[in-house]
């Protein structure tokens, strides 16, 4: 399964916003419903964002070519405005600014490069799941294991067919190390009920959903052996944006002596920032609050915190995988854990 992929000159997504009770195919092609899916969450999840920046660049070139002659000025325009859909997941101005590497190639020349992004991104985040399974299988008991996520960080939220820390997950039941997934709902806007749980049902791994809350309790009870999450962005000291809930699980992961592994693609690492004090976390839409699936819950007027990430310190992390290294306390080299 892609979650996206280019065909015909137009974007093609699932879209995530419908999912599970309906799986509908999304047509893109116009920037402009490009950033409208983007910021709706019709398309979304770090890796995945990448490769629509660069599609969407392939879109803007397409937009821009009259009479043979490229607007490459009004691309560049365009270009910021994809990358800027969304500010605290880096992959999206990653994927947007790869593809214009090769803008004066004209659009067919956007469209190789961006298949191909998306092609190592098949390859990178197969690696990096791998690589956490190994880790994973190394500081868990050797037994199957009860493993926690957060979101969605499944094939969904990359091009490729598996995910980064939901790829572990598959992985580690491929090898007979699962005995079940907790999946956090993940509020406010349910990705780990609709989407990780869809993912999980559809690959036939058992798995329990839990509300938010109910975390650190199961934590207690001793019903979690590993925290896994992906990310959105990740600092040069090892600070992890994702999406929000995800400090709050580091923080009793800390507390009950659990391992806390982070599963990302080396785009996900923005190196250009020291910490993640200098992350520019999203702020939604109040109404995600406010309702459930479109169902109002509060008083209208009702004020909210909506915050579509947190940041989570480096001290509180065991591991940050990816396809080519493990960050963290740790030292073991990528791909030989375990």
């Amino acid at each position: 399964m892609r979650t996206l992929d280019w065909e015909n000159g137009a974007i093609i997504a699932i879209d995530q916003c419908v999912l599970p009770h309906q799986e509908t195919v999304l047509h893109i092609d116009t920037v402009e419903d490009l950033i409208a899916a983007i910021q709706r969450l019709a398309i979304r999840g770090a890796p995945a964002l990448g490769i629509a920046g660069a599609f969407g660049v392939a879109l803007a070139t397409r937009e821009r070519m009259r009479n043979g002659v490229l607007d490459e000025a009004g691309v560049r325009k365009d270009a910021e405005r994809i990358a800027s859909a969304r500010p605290t997941a880096v992959n999206l101005r990653w994927g947007v600014e790869q593809t214009l590497t090769v803008l004066a190639g004209g659009p067919e020349a956007v469209v190789a490069e961006a298949r191909r992004l998306m092609d190592e991104d098949d390859r990178r985040t197969h690696q990096a799941a791998a690589n956490a399974a190994d880790l994973i299988t190394e500081l868990c008991p050797p037994r199957p294991l009860r493993l926690l996520t957060h979101c969605n960080a499944g094939a969904l939220a990359t091009a490729g067919p598996r995910g980064t820390a939901l790829g572990a997950v598959f992985e580690l039941a491929e090898r007979g190390h699962v005995e079940f997934v907790i999946v956090d709902e993940t509020r406010p806007l349910l990705q780990g009920a609709r989407l990780t749980s869809w993912e999980l049902a559809r690959a036939g791994i058992p798995h329990r959903l839990c509300v938010d809350s109910a975390a650190a309790s199961l934590m207690r009870r001793g019903l979690v052996d590993c925290v896994v999450v992906g990310a959105d962005r990740i600092t040069a000291n090892g600070d992890v944006a994702n999406k929000i809930g995800t400090y709050g699980l580091a923080v009793g992961a800390a507390h009950h002596g659990i391992p806390i592994v982070v599963v990302a693609p080396e785009s996900t690492v923005d190196a250009d920032l020291t910490d993640g004090a200098l992350i520019e976390v999203e702020e939604r839409d109040a109404d995600e609050v406010r309702r459930v699936l479109g169902m109002p819950v509060a008083p209208e007027t009702t004020e909210t915190f909506n915050p579509a990430f947190d940041v989570t310190p480096a001290e509180l992390i065991t591991a940050v995988v990816t396809e080519a290294r493990i960050m963290g306390p740790r030292t073991v080299p990528a791909g030989r854990a375990g």
